[in-house]
């Protein structure tokens, strides 16, 4: 018993940097609710497996320019609309947003109600834009 002992004590440095270096390797599928996606991946979402495309931005933002036929519902009226989106449950969700907090929420809420197959587009409108990707103007 005393050698068990005596084996944590002289290597406990080493207990401690495997349990932590195992954590740090956990901590990015622990802590990720939601994926990343470039545009074409995206757009092979909608394309090919009938995506929505949910956009969170607020009202001035979405009229300045969003992607063709993209749902629009404000991260911050999410959690009190989310239900409308309850049909698209199976389906991939993309979330489009200005970078901020916002695609983090959006998908904490997706996720709290149910919803599986959620991706943030990497870069958010920004990055449709920059791809020269279609954008209606209302």
């Amino acid at each position: 018993m005393e050698s068990e002992s005596t084996f944590l004590v002289e290597n406990m440095f080493f207990i401690v940097a495997a349990m932590l270096s195992g954590g740090m390797l956990l901590w990015p599928i622990v802590t990720r609710a939601v994926r990343e996606v470039d545009p074409k991946r995206a757009i092979r979402l909608i394309n090919y497996e009938d995506a929505l495309i949910l956009d969170v931005r607020d009202d001035k933002e979405y009229a300045e320019g969003h992607p063709p036929n993209a749902t629009h519902i404000p991260v911050e009226l999410l959690d009190k609309r989310w239900a409308e989106l309850e049909k698209f449950k199976d389906r991939p969700i993309v979330i489009i947003f200005k970078p901020g907090p916002r695609p983090g929420r959006a998908g904490a809420v997706l996720r709290k109600h149910g919803f599986k197959r959620i991706f943030n587009l990497s870069g958010g409108i920004e990055t449709w834009q920059r791809e020269n990707l279609p954008l209606v103007k209302k």
